[in-house]
């Protein structure tokens, strides 16, 4: 494993700027990282915090829980949904929460085949915040009818009714390509695991906690005929998941852009959607990284550079976001379309103008200060500035499914919409499953790769020699 480490290190890695914090701080051996990520799991005390985090989002769970119960007894009229806005909340977060999967999929796949070594200390819990944010999402396509045990009806089978399902709507294909994103990203973060899982069950004093991260493991010895078949595997498993950054969004963009309804026909949606969904994904990655690198004291090897490179493409990102929203505005002045101009006029001037003015604040004008490098490397401004983003990327969601729908072509059908309780409940809630998953997840299994992080050790030592000479 030492001599794979030595040969890999440099590919690994890149070359650091003037001025540039190295990936890893000094004085780390291929021991200490290994002992300091497994005492995380293994050795660490349950603390007070962990428990009271824990209970606090299993209590939210719990309020969605309880919130489907009753929609499933009540049905979809406990929502705001009505006439003609007959999407709400249910769309609203079911894209928000699939956005936010996409930095998983960019750190671990994307910046993998770019070698970009700085990746390697937040990937894996972006690989599971990706899971389990796809997860959240996954809740609402299964509730939104309000009678889930009538889904067969939308599989082709014979039946008497006739009813057969449209295999051209977009709908449809958002089926496929969730699907497809949660398997490909499930696979890619279980084989990632595979060698620490190894690591845990060799060093776990409990002969029931060896046992699981032994059976996890799948008989991983760390052999050179191991290492051959997993690296194969991992870059395999990358290449498929690369397109899904983009395929994924895109088709969820479909959902809105193959209509006919004015602010939704348009042929930006699909790389604004992409671009919006990285963009509200590394704000939840900053969101996750900043406290847990704090909690856990693992500043030295979750670096300022990571958040600082985090909030780069957060920035980036969010500056392809504001074209998006410029060319929209363009679009509907230049197209001569009245139906379209009045959307863009109700956005800014309606009863509900204050939803747009604030996510072009949230992520348009907050976001700006990311330029300053003090900024990007306070932790407390870079953590509330992530904040915002993600309130300001739920708003544009919720921008562009409600005032699209609530004054549509005809002035007789327009009305208002209004969230109830019940929407609040099970939005909150599916926050609840989320972070309760995360913290099921740092406390049993790695947080940061092992056997990646070792591989970048050597050439760390030469780039932070080379930087403070």
């Amino acid at each position: 494993m030492e001599q794979a480490t030595e040969t890999k290190s440099p590919e690994m890695t890149e070359r650091l700027l003037p001025g540039q914090a190295p990936v890893l701080t000094p004085g780390h051996t291929l021991e200490t990282i290994t002992d300091k990520i497994v005492s995380l799991v293994l050795r660490r005390p349950v603390t007070l915090g962990w428990v009271g985090g824990f209970v606090f989002f299993f209590g939210l769970m719990n309020v969605l829980l309880f919130a489907m119960a009753y929609l499933f007894f009540r049905g979809v009229g406990i929502w705001g949904i009505n006439v003609p806005v007959g999407w709400g909340f249910a769309i609203v977060n079911f894209v928000w929460w699939v956005g936010i999967g996409h930095a998983g999929t960019l750190i671990s796949a994307v910046l993998l085949l770019l070698k970009q070594g700085w990746r390697n200390s937040i990937n894996r819990f972006a690989e599971a915040m990706t899971l389990f944010a796809v997860a959240c999402a996954g809740v609402f396509p299964l509730i939104h009818t309000g009678r889930p045990w009538l889904a067969y009806w939308l599989f082709p089978y014979p039946n008497t009714m006739g009813v057969w399902p449209q295999f051209r709507s977009p709908l449809l294909w958002d089926v496929f390509a969730v699907s497809t994103y949660a398997t490909i990203s499930a696979l890619f973060w279980f084989v990632g695991l595979i060698p620490d899982l190894a690591t845990f069950r060799d060093s776990a004093q409990n002969p029931v906690a060896k046992k699981i991260y032994g059976l996890l493991a799948m008989g991983w010895r760390g052999s050179a005929r191991h290492w051959k078949r997993y690296e194969s595997a991992y870059l395999l498993l990358a290449g498929l998941a690369t397109p899904l950054v983009l395929s994924v969004h895109t088709v969820v963009s479909f959902d809105f852009a193959i209509s006919i309804v004015p602010g939704w026909h348009t042929t930006v949606f699909p790389p604004y959607f992409v671009a919006g969904a990285i963009y509200s994904g590394f704000a939840m990655v900053l969101v996750l990284a900043i406290p847990i690198r704090k909690f856990y004291g693992v500043q030295d090897m979750m670096t300022m550079r990571h958040l600082d490179n985090a909030a780069k493409v957060m920035l980036g990102t969010g500056l392809i976001v504001a074209y998006g929203y410029t060319m929209e505005a363009f679009y509907a002045y230049y197209s001569g379309s009245g139906y379209e101009y009045f959307v863009l006029k109700n956005r800014m001037l309606g009863p509900l103008a204050w939803s747009y003015w604030c996510l072009i604040l949230f992520n348009v004008l907050i976001p700006q200060l990311l330029w300053i490098r003090k900024v990007r490397q306070n932790t407390l401004a870079l953590f509330f500035t992530s904040l915002v983003v993600l309130l300001g990327m739920w708003l544009e969601r919720f921008v562009i499914v409600v005032t699209s729908l609530h004054r549509d072509f005809l002035p007789s059908s327009w009305g208002m919409y209004t969230a109830t309780r019940w929407d609040y409940a099970i939005y909150v809630g599916t926050l609840g499953l989320f972070f309760c998953a995360m913290f099921l997840f740092v406390r049993l299994m790695p947080m940061i790769t092992i056997f990646e992080m070792r591989m970048l050790l050597p050439q760390s030592r030469v780039t932070t020699e080379a930087a403070h000479d």
